[in-house]
């Protein structure tokens, strides 16, 4: 292995904090400048590199979860943005980032977690991890009464991007089955890089709901608000006439018995779990918007 510098924990670097933009977008195509510029990388993202110089030329994120896990306070991490330089590869560096990380954080938090596209399934169990499926949520759409008057106005995400984070800091989890809490970095991300497009406030109800619909299938990535909700409450103000089918992409509270789930996620992510001491619940899905 060469002569590689190990750096961590360097938002407060510009030069550092840059040169693993780079790769990213490189490697990914995943540019990260609007959120940091917004200010959302915290405390809880860190990020462990090797560097050439002063070039990142490799990495492996942790995320610090805070989780809610059928009715108890989980501590997670989750790693992500693993990634490596093309001209730095096959010699090992990812890996290498892997076991320090792991080391780090094993005994710091209940379970270590990521999600992996298809090219690289094989890598991580190496370290320990198992490939586990998550469910899929769905509901045909109820005879539900008219939800009376209300509010839906469709955000900015940068002229509203002060309430938005202001939510993100303050939410409280959409499900004790399986829910996120005090994350407030990775909803940021999926409101400025993944759904700026799907952000709608509901002034009567005081929260905010990611939402699309594409030919009858209505698709709810998340559900952002400051007090407990009730979720066929909220489907009722965001369904329209011609919605057929409604996609939870969360771990709803099982109270509908409209609900009806499917063991293997139709995502295109695979969720790894390493060394969990405690049992998921049967049906489950992490939120779309915890993904980092």
């Amino acid at each position: 292995m060469g002569n590689f510098q190990l750096i961590f924990d360097y938002s407060s670097n510009a030069k550092y904090r840059n040169s693993f933009n780079e790769l990213s977008k490189q490697v990914f195509g995943l540019d990260f400048s609007k959120w940091i510029e917004a200010g959302c990388w915290n405390e809880d993202y860190i990020c462990y590199s090797y560097i050439d110089g002063d070039r990142v030329v490799a990495n492996v994120s942790v995320n610090k979860m805070s989780l809610i896990l059928k009715g108890k306070n989980v501590q997670a991490v989750q790693l992500g943005t693993v990634m490596t330089h093309p001209d730095y590869r096959k010699q090992g560096l990812a890996a290498e980032l892997m076991e320090i990380v792991i080391a780090k954080y094993e005994k710091e938090c209940d379970f270590i977690y990521l999600f992996a596209n298809d090219s690289v399934l094989e890598f991580y169990p190496k370290f320990g991890f198992n490939a586990v499926e998550e469910s899929r949520f769905a509901m045909k759409r109820t005879a539900w009464e008219s939800a009376g008057d209300y509010t839906l106005r469709k955000l900015d995400v940068e002229k509203d991007f002060a309430l938005l984070k202001d939510f993100a800091e303050k939410r409280v989890p959409v499900s004790t089955v399986l829910g996120i809490r005090n994350n407030s970095h990775l909803l940021c991300f999926h409101f400025l890089l993944a759904f700026p497009d799907y952000l709608y406030y509901v002034e009567e109800m005081n929260l905010i709901v990611i939402f699309e619909e594409t030919d009858g299938q209505h698709h709810v990535y998340d559900i952002i608000s400051k007090s407990a909700v009730d979720v066929d409450t909220v489907l009722q103000k965001i369904v329209s006439e011609g919605t057929e089918n409604i996609h939870l992409h969360f771990t709803p509270e099982f109270q509908n018995d409209e609900i009806y789930t499917n063991e293997k996620s139709t995502a295109s992510d695979r969720l790894f779990i390493r060394q969990a001491l405690f049992d998921f619940p049967r049906y489950f899905a992490f939120p779309m918007t915890s993904h980092s």
